[in-house]
């Protein structure tokens, strides 16, 4: 906990679990493919590439992981929330002339 000029602040510790560096990309998705990470669009080539229906990634995408019991009852009851890493992959796509929106797909295991 930190303090300043009146305002308390509780550390916040962001903890996640990485699951994989790829993403399933939508069935019959055509370009132009835009690829976002909990909403900040990445670039082709230094942020991820497409490879053969799936996002590869530069880097791990991190989930929440499991939430034990302790903080799930202790959120219940609005004592505290959680602030574990949990990020989302949307993908923007065409499919037959019109533009779509895949929210949170599906990331493979490497």
């Amino acid at each position: 906990m930190t303090q300043d000029r009146g305002r308390v602040e509780l550390e916040r510790i962001e903890e996640g679990v990485e699951v994989g560096r790829r993403a399933r990309l939508p069935r019959g998705a055509q370009a132009p493919i835009r690829v976002y990470v909990n909403g900040v669009e990445q670039r082709e080539g230094s942020d991820y590439e497409l490879r053969g229906g799936a996002i590869v990634f530069s880097r791990p995408i991190v989930k929440e992981g499991k939430v034990s019991g302790f903080r799930w009852m202790a959120m219940f009851l609005g004592l505290f929330g959680t602030y574990r890493k949990n990020e989302t992959v949307d993908v923007e796509y065409r499919l037959g002339g019109e533009l779509k929106l895949a929210s949170d797909v599906e990331i493979l295991p490497d």
